[in-house]
């Protein structure tokens, strides 16, 4: 396994370039750009087809700036400074943990002070240059492709709050052992909590930028099956926990020209250290399981992305609004049905006497 982008160098190049990027967190990142790059090529399409509509924004030009402008730019910039620059400064630190120097009260503050001022001045500076003797009212066309940006921010942001909400719900015991580790942690995710949250703030953000709920649902449909595939891709590659249930038994016939570790792996130098001392190893992630499982994440991934084809293949087809997206809820309910049979998963027991 390779919890961290290092670990994956180290292994296929032999490359030593300690970088604070977990696997995990640079999967995730990456699958919601490719989620925000389908969006946008469908809200493309869709808008050419009138389905979504372009609107008129009003907005100042020539104005100096403000002091609100100054400020919010100031403090971006502290905030960054502030953070960053300590981890420059404290850059083994920030390797071994990423997560809780980030979100530690820990920082620099001369570093914050310096980046917020250059912030605040190249605001200044920008607004100067198109500073108007007397500023107007202008009429801009914003296009809804052009608001992917803002639709992937919030659906990022709402998705993983809400997959970590879900996430502690079913896992009470986690977050009162541990509470901010278990609130800051990367792993522990719970796909439908961030799907719930997120869908709900970017249906929201979309009605009120024109965008009618289904048809959005829509243009998003094939993106979330394609994310969600290669999010799983980086639980596979960090072990992150979401693995199946033990499979001691022998690997199929019909499977044997593939690996042993598509049937059944023991996830070594997983991210979260679970299992057994690896003997002779040293360093954080030096666990394995004792007994191999299904590797589950590895079977989602391929699964998801095979769907996302035929979803993008089915969307100039289907000719009802809504068509779409209701075919990827019942994909992806087929599909983690089936997975269920094999996955590890939680056992309530309240209701039980």
């Amino acid at each position: 396994m390779y919890p961290t982008i290092s670990d994956l160098l180290h292994d296929l190049f032999g490359l030593n370039l300690p970088l604070p990027i977990q696997s995990f967190g640079f999967m995730l990142a990456l699958s919601f750009l490719l989620a925000a790059y389908t969006v946008k090529l469908e809200l493309i399409r869709k808008e050419k087809l009138g389905l979504v509509k372009s609107h008129v924004k009003e907005t100042m030009k020539g104005a100096a700036a403000t002091f609100s402008d100054l400020a919010s730019s100031f403090l971006i910039g502290f905030l960054l400074g502030y953070k960053f620059v300590y981890a420059a400064i404290n850059y083994s630190l920030f390797v071994e943990d990423t997560q809780g120097v980030l979100l530690s009260l820990s920082g620099n503050p001369l570093g914050g002070l310096l980046v917020g001022s250059l912030m605040a001045y190249m605001q200044y500076r920008e607004k100067e240059k198109e500073r108007l003797p007397q500023p107007k009212m202008i009429q801009e066309t914003v296009h809804p492709f052009q608001l992917v940006s803002n639709i992937t921010i919030i659906a990022a942001i709402s998705g993983i709050i809400g997959a970590k909400i879900f996430h502690n719900l079913e896992n009470l015991h986690e977050f009162r052992e541990n509470p901010l580790e278990a609130l800051i942690s990367f792993s522990g995710l719970t796909m439908y909590g961030g799907l719930i949250a997120g869908t709900i703030a970017v249906m929201r953000y979309g009605s009120k930028n024109g965008m009618p709920p289904l048809v959005l649902a829509d243009a998003t449909a094939p993106g979330l099956m394609l994310s969600y595939g290669t999010g799983r891709l980086g639980c596979q590659i960090s072990g992150d926990g979401d693995w199946g249930v033990v499979n001691l038994s022998p690997k199929p016939d019909w499977l044997s020209w593939l690996p042993d570790w598509f049937w059944a792996y023991d996830y070594p130098h997983n991210v979260i250290s679970a299992g057994v001392p690896i003997p002779g190893c040293e360093g954080k992630h030096c666990m394995v399981l004792p007994e191999a499982v299904f590797p589950t994440p590895l079977y989602e991934a391929l699964a998801c992305i095979f769907l996302f084809f035929i979803l993008w293949s089915f969307r100039k087809k289907l000719v009802h609004t809504g068509q779409l997206f209701f075919l990827y809820l019942i994909f992806n309910g087929i599909e983690r049905f089936l997975i269920e049979k094999i996955r590890v998963n939680n056992k309530f027991d309240f209701l039980e006497e």
